[in-house]
């Protein structure tokens, strides 16, 4: 399943003012950032890491937990290129 875990197009987030941009290439960096940099536990955040997980699980496709990781970094203003 490693293999099929990786996002088609990377997503680009900055967690603050004062970190460098981070280039998000997969599902396991999705996950770990919406667990440890996120500050609020909002319904976007909760879908997805709920979708990460399912990919991980074998449950769901990358595009599912890409979009809506991008959906919470977007509502968490940390997106910065999709």
């Amino acid at each position: 399943m490693t293999g099929l875990v990786r996002f088609e197009r990377l997503v680009v987030v900055q967690i603050d003012r004062h970190s460098k941009e981070r280039a998000v290439f997969d599902v396991n960096d999705a996950a770990s950032i919406l667990l440890r940099d996120f500050g609020r536990q909002t319904e976007k955040r909760k879908a997805a890491m709920d979708a990460c997980l399912k990919v991980l699980r074998g449950e769901a496709h990358p595009p599912t937990a890409r979009r809506a990781f991008v959906a919470a970094a977007r509502e968490a203003n940390i997106l910065r290129c999709d």
